[in-house]
């Protein structure tokens, strides 16, 4: 009986010790779940900010994108044209100058001036950007008083 007794009071300790080491686990796992909620919870509203972000980067570009749909480079072909028509205006200013200020007769009056033929001085498809950009777009006539 009395061997009984001691392994019945050795068990009791067993099971309170296995009690004592589940209440501890049992608060662990629930702090560890606290913490997980709380991570979840950060990574949602983070998910949110993200997803609001990335909407507003999306509208940008497409505002973007639009804006650059909208101003389309004319065809080379009609830049060339352009400039060939500025070179001509900047080459005839002198002869239209003197009628326009009222001190000569109208250009196209003087039946004896033949037309000049149009002098391409470099290939306009070989023409860097940077040519086309040497002749003003509008010419400025200087006025004299």
């Amino acid at each position: 009986m009395l061997s009984t007794q001691s392994e019945e009071v050795e068990l009791s300790k067993k099971h309170e010790e296995i009690l004592g080491k589940r209440a501890v686990l049992l608060l662990q796992m629930e702090s560890l779940y606290k913490q997980q909620k709380c991570t979840r919870k950060q990574q949602v509203k983070m998910s949110h900010v993200a997803h609001e972000r990335n909407a507003q980067l999306l509208q940008d570009l497409q505002k973007i994108e639009n804006r650059l749909g909208t101003k389309q480079l004319p065809h080379p072909d009609i830049l060339t044209l352009e400039t060939r028509y500025w070179a001509s205006v900047e080459e005839n200013i002198p002869e239209w100058e003197r009628f326009l200020l009222g001190k000569g007769p109208h250009p196209s009056s003087n039946l004896s001036r033949t037309p000049k033929p149009w002098k391409q001085k470099a290939n306009p498809r070989n023409s860097s950007p940077t040519q086309d950009k040497a002749l003003s777009p509008h010419p400025i006539l200087k006025h004299a008083k």
